[in-house]
């Protein structure tokens, strides 16, 4: 496990709010974070990594992620009560689009089908495309391009067709 892939884990750790213990053992390396400490701040030993590298993956506070351009993404505040919605099957990352300069998969307003690819969640450097469960029209896109999501966050709000 390299020093980014660490990063990452604490970001999404830190901002999930129903993961309050984690614990990775990967060959040599091991990686305990715990949200119930005074400081709140990850424990990393690693045996697997110098140990200048450990204190400095804990200094960094999780990056502020962006929200996606007003028209694509409706508030999710308001939006989130009631419905239904397609909702993340992993922690990761989820991206609108296949790469930064192609076309979103999906739109507000937009008919899918089931098994249309309605965006990407990355994890541990995997692409995992998301397909919707069923027919179905795009009410709001609740997650923003590059957000950090955990299982079962809301992705996208739908109505079934």
């Amino acid at each position: 496990m390299n020093l980014a892939e660490i990063k990452k884990l604490i970001e999404i750790f830190n901002s999930s709010s129903q993961i309050a213990r984690l614990s990775i053992k990967q060959d040599n390396f091991e990686l305990k974070l715990d949200k119930s400490s005074a400081s709140a701040l990850p424990a990393a030993p690693a045996p697997a990594l110098p140990a200048a590298h450990a204190p400095q993956a804990q200094a960094h506070a999780p990056k502020a992620v962006e929200p996606a351009p007003a028209q694509a993404l409706e508030s999710s505040v308001g939006a989130s009560k009631g419905g239904d919605f397609i909702t993340s099957p992993m922690v990761g990352t989820f991206y609108h689009r296949p790469s930064p300069d192609a076309d979103p998969y999906i739109k507000v307003g937009d008919v899918i089908k089931k098994g249309q690819t309605i965006g990407i969640i990355e994890a541990m450097k995997i692409m995992n495309e998301i397909e919707a469960e069923f027919d179905c029209k795009i009410l709001a896109i609740e997650t923003g391009d590059g957000q950090p999501v955990e299982f079962g966050s809301h992705l996208i709000k739908v109505e079934k067709v």
